[in-house]
C-alpha cells in the first residue's frame, strides 16, 4: 500500500507546503539491503563514571567494521579502540562539535548514582544536532531490578524517560533504544547492537531491551550475513502481508522455511514458499488436532530450530455487541492456540535445544483499542506468555520473545477508513506506517543464534506509536 503524502512531503513542492503549514515531514526511512554494511557512518562514544562495557564494545565495532569518535568526555576510549584496530579519534575540537556521525553510543553502566547525570547532558546536549538522518541513538545500562544499590537502581531506571523523551526530540527518523546488560552478560550484546545500530532497526524506536546471560552456548554465528543457515525455521500465517515477510527474511538469513496457513490460502502459501525456496504447510492451527500434527511434522524433518507464531485473526466488535463464538474465535486463534503449540513442541523435543520461539503481539495488546477486547486480550496474553515462559523455557535452552507492532501497511490496514488509516500513519515518532519487513526484520534478530541473551522480551515496531508506553 502506498503512502501517498510521505511521497508528496518528500518532493520539493511539498516539502515547502509541509513547513508553510506546519505539517509533519516524515522522512523515508533507510532499510537493510543485503550486502550492506551494519553502519554507514561513525559511531560517536560516551560514557560516565566508571564505564563497564568499553572493553567488549571496541572488537564488537572492529568486527562490524564500524568507525568510531570519542567525546572529550570519553578519553579512555581512545586506547581501547587502538588496541583493537579501530579507526578512531577525537570528537571536536576547543568544545565545538565534531563530524556528523549516523550513531551515538552511550555506556551508562557505571552510573551509581542521580548525581552523576551531568555526564548524560553534556553528552545528547553537545551531540543531539550532529546525528545524521535516519541514525541511532543507543544508551547501555545495568538491569535496575539486578542492581545491589538502591541509588543505582533509580538512576538506571531513569534512562528510560531520557530515551523516549529523546526519541522524540531528535526526529529526522531517528531511533532511540536503551539497553540493559546484565553483569556478565556482556559478551551477548553483539546481536543486539548490529540489530539496532542498523538499518533493520528502522520502525523500531524508545525500547526497553534486556540482555542476559546467555540460554544456551550463544556464540556468534560464522556468517553474521547468514547467521540461520542450517535452520528451520516455522512461520504461521506465511501466505500473506507480514507472515509472508517473515518468510522472505528467514530465508535471506539462510534457513530452510516451513511456510503454514490455512488450507483456504494454498495458492498464496504455495508461493510464498516457492518464492522462499521453502515448503508448504498447509493445517488449520486452531484445529485440536494441529499441535500433534505439527509434532509429527517437525520431528519427521528431524527437529525446528525456529517457531514464529505470527497466524493471527480479529473479529472486532465492542463486547457489548459481540458474540460469544467471535470472542472464542480470536482467543483460541491468537493466544491458546500458541499455548498448546508450545506445550507440544518443547515437551515432545520437536523444538531443539537452543530453539527460538517468536510471537506476534500488538500495541492492541499493549494500550487497548476500541472495538477490540477479545483481541487485545489475546495479544496482552502473548506479552504474558512470553514473560511468564521465559524462565521454563531458559531452563530447556530455548528462548521466547515477542514482536508488538503498531500501523504495519498491509492489506489489513488498508481497508480501514481513510481518516483511521492517516492517524494511525502520522500519530508516531516516524509519522509513517511500518511495512511488513520492519516486524519481519525484528523477528530475524530474535531468532539469530547470536541471541542467546536475549529472552522475555516484547519489543515494539512501531515507530514509537503514541499508543501505549
Amino acid at each position: 500500500m502506498t503512502d501517498s503524502y510521505l511521497d508528496f512531503a518528500n518532493s520539493p513542492v511539498g516539502a515547502r507546503l509541509a513547513d508553510a503549514l506546519g505539517l509533519p515531514k516524515p522522512l523515508k526511512l533507510e532499510r537493510y539491503k543485503p550486502g550492506q554494511p551494519v553502519i554507514k557512518g561513525s559511531v560517536l562514544l560516551g560514557g560516565a563514571g566508571d564505564p563497564q562495557m568499553l572493553g567488549v564494545l571496541a572488537p564488537m565495532f572492529k568486527a562490524m567494521g564500524a568507525q568510531t569518535v570519542a567525546h572529550a568526555q570519553l578519553p579512555q576510549w581512545m586506547p581501547l579502540a587502538n588496541k583493537a584496530g579501530l579507526m578512531t579519534g577525537r570528537w571536536g575540537v576547543d568544545g565545538k562539535p565534531g563530524e556528523k556521525v549516523k550513531a551515538l553510543v552511550f555506556d551508562a553502566t557505571g552510573m551509581n548514582d542521580s548525581t552523576q547525570s551531568d555526564a548524560l547532558y553534556t553528552f545528547f546536549h553537545d551531540a543531539a544536532r550532529s546525528v545524521l538522518p535516519c541514525g541511532r541513538v543507543v544508551v547501555i545500562g545495568r538491569p535496575p531490578e539486578a542492581c545491589a544499590n538502591p541509588r543505582k537502581a533509580t538512576v538506571q531506571r531513569a534512562l528510560e524517560g531520557l530515551t523516549r523523551s529523546l526519541a522524540k526530540e531528535l526526529k529526522k527518523a531517528i531511533g532511540v533504544q536503551l539497553v540493559y546488560v546484565a553483569e556478565g552478560a556482556e559478551d551477548q550484546v553483539e546481536s543486539t547492537l548490529r540489530f539496532l545500530l542498523s538499518p533493520r532497526s528502522a520502525y523500531v524506536s524508545a525500547q526497553v531491551i534486556r540482555v542476559g546471560a546467555p540460554v544456551g552456548d550463544g556464540a556468534a554465528p560464522t556468517d553474521w550475513a547468514q547467521p540461520l543457515a542450517g535452520k528451520k525455521v516455522l512461520v504461521t500465517g506465511a501466505s500473506r502481508g507480514i507472515g509472508a515477510s517473515i518468510a522472505e527474511v528467514m530465508a535471506r538469513e539462510g534457513a530452510t522455511v516451513i511456510c503454514l496457513d490455512v488450507p483456504q490460502a494454498q495458492a498464496g502459501l504455495d508461493e510464498v514458499a516457492a518464492k522462499v525456496k521453502g515448503r508448504a504447510l498447509a493445517l488449520d492451527i486452531g484445529a485440536a488436532e494441529a499441535p500433534q500434527a505439527l509434532v509429527d511434522a517437525a520431528l519427521a524433518d528431524g527437529g525446528w530450530d525456529v517457531v514464529v507464531h505470527n497466524a493471527g485473526i480479529t473479529r472486532d466488535k465492542t463486547i457489548a455487541n459481540m458474540k460469544e463464538h467471535f470472542w472464542q474465535q480470536v482467543v483460541n486463534v491468537n493466544l491458546s492456540t500458541q499455548e498448546r503449540i508450545n506445550d507440544a513442541l518443547v515437551a515432545s523435543g520437536a523444538l531443539k535445544a537452543g530453539g527460538r520461539i517468536v510471537c506476534v503481539s500488538s500495541i492492541s495488546g499493549i494500550a487497548g483499542n476500541m472495538g477490540q477486547t477479545n483481541y487485545a486480550f489475546s495479544k496482552a496474553g502473548v506479552v504474558g506468555m512470553v514473560q511468564s515462559h521465559a524462565p521454563v523455557y531458559a531452563a530447556k535452552g530455548i528462548t521466547i520473545n515477542a514482536v508488538a507492532p503498531g500501523f504495519i501497511e498491509t492489506q489489513m490496514t488498508a481497508a480501514v477508513p481513510f481518516a483511521i488509516r492517516e492517524a494511525g500513519r502520522r500519530m508516531n515518532s516516524m509519522s509513517q506506517g511500518g511495512l511488513p519487513v520492519d516486524v519481519a526484520e525484528a523477528i530475524g534478530w530474535f531468532a539469530s543464534p547470536a541471541s542467546a541473551g536475549i529472552t522475555g522480551n516484547v519489543v515494539r515496531v512501531c515507530g514509537q506509536s503514541i499508543m501505549g508506553a
